[in-house]
């Protein structure tokens, strides 16, 4: 009997190749081996949930909020959505222009699904979030990366995107950025809105990190002239709140692309559960001084980095301005990033990820997740500093 045959849409997620994580996954198996690791990997707070929080989610399950909710996100939350973009923004945005989504990773995933046909060119930043060229051929479009440049601190420049925006689609942007820990400029954003303009390119905005910025302003691309027509953002209660676990995100955009993304999602997902949307409306009803509160760890972390980097000559600092993420440039040691971090896990039980693991434009660099409690955070700092030290 012949085997049948997987679709390649889903057999090439990855490109057939490496995902890069191959740092994460050793450190993972030296923690299940009972190594003590100093994990700075990934994107996960090291606090839970507000206990609030969850008081909240529990009493509507306990109310009998277990059923399935709206498709398209409660009224309330969709609401308490709107009203957060409208103010943080000035962009007026209505529930009719929000569906919420299983986590940003499902939103990012639909709206390339609804901009892009299958073979359509879509674009992304490299340094990028590892997931983003596999989501977009999960999509069925072809992922075409445009590189940015350490000497611009990453900020991508319009004129590099523009020959690659006259066949594409889309145009996948992350400010704050995951994993280089910059926020785009206004000039960037300009650029970038002019490119979409001129080339009919749909903007799909992944800013899951507008809670998180130290340096400057967030500046929304769908807030510049023109662009709120051609522009889908994506949010997540993960990183303002976290509520990593809780898989709630949201997209923002058109009412009529909203309409045919509540019909897909129709098709897929068929929402989210409703006592964890309305957990997050009551999350939201805190205001921002709880996403204050669950930001501060990490801009207190940022501050002590660039103490801890400041002492010394070996290893130099992408500007962070946002994330919880620092990218370090460790070309001085003549050492990729990733021979750099497999050297330095095996020797000091330091996991970090190898600036490849994001793209070839971040090649001889690291990014440091401020993930674990501060004293170990500037004790892992300062050791990583020492390793690049006497390789340089």
């Amino acid at each position: 009997m012949t085997q049948a045959h997987l679709s390649s849409r889903i057999t090439n997620i990855t490109g057939g190749g490496s995902d890069g994580w191959d740092v994460f996954h050793k450190a993972r198996a030296m923690i299940a081996a009972g190594a003590p690791v100093i994990e700075l990997t990934i994107g996960e707070h090291d606090i839970r949930t507000d206990p609030a929080i969850l008081d909240a989610m529990h009493g509507a399950a306990r109310a009998g909020h277990t059923g399935y909710a709206e498709v398209p996100g409660t009224r309330d939350l969709r609401q308490a959505i709107a009203r957060r973009v409208t103010r943080q923004t000035g962009v007026p945005t209505t529930e009719a222009n929000v569906i919420v989504t299983p986590g940003a990773q499902a939103a990012l995933f639909a709206a390339h699904i609804a901009t892009c046909d299958p073979g359509d060119t879509a674009l992304y930043i490299d340094p990028f979030y590892a997931t983003y060229p596999g989501t977009i051929r999960g999509a069925g479009a072809i992922p075409r990366a445009v590189p940015a440049r350490p000497e611009d601190n990453f900020q991508p420049r319009a004129e590099d995107i523009a020959p690659f925006a006259r066949d594409a689609r889309a145009l996948l942007i992350n400010s704050p950025n995951n994993p280089t820990g910059v926020v785009y400029t206004q000039d960037t954003l300009e650029g970038i809105a002019g490119i979409c303009q001129d080339h009919d390119l749909w903007l799909i905005s992944d800013e899951v990190y507008d809670s998180q910025v130290w340096e400057g302003d967030h500046v929304s691309p769908r807030a510049l002239p023109g662009m709120a027509e051609r522009t889908l953002v994506m949010g997540s209660m993960s990183k303002s709140h976290a509520m990593t676990g809780s898989r709630c995100g949201w997209i923002l955009g058109p009412e009529a692309a909203i309409d045919h993304l509540i019909t897909l999602s129709t098709h897929t997902t068929y929402g989210v559960p409703g006592y964890i949307q309305d957990a997050s409306v009551f999350a939201f009803d805190q205001g921002a001084a709880l996403e204050a509160e669950i930001a501060a760890p990490f801009r207190r972390r940022r501050d002590l980095a660039l103490q801890i980097l400041g002492r010394q000559q070996a290893v130099k600092a992408i500007p962070p301005q946002g994330a919880m993420y620092i990218m370090l440039d460790i070309r001085a040691t003549g050492m990729s990033g990733e021979d750099f971090a497999l050297a330095l896990l095996e020797e000091h039980n330091i996991a970090v990820m190898p600036g490849e693991s994001f793209g070839q434009a971040a090649a001889g660099h690291l990014r440091v997740a401020m993930t674990v409690d501060d004293d170990r955070f500037a004790s892992a700092l300062e050791t990583l500093c020492a390793f690049a030290a006497a390789r340089s």
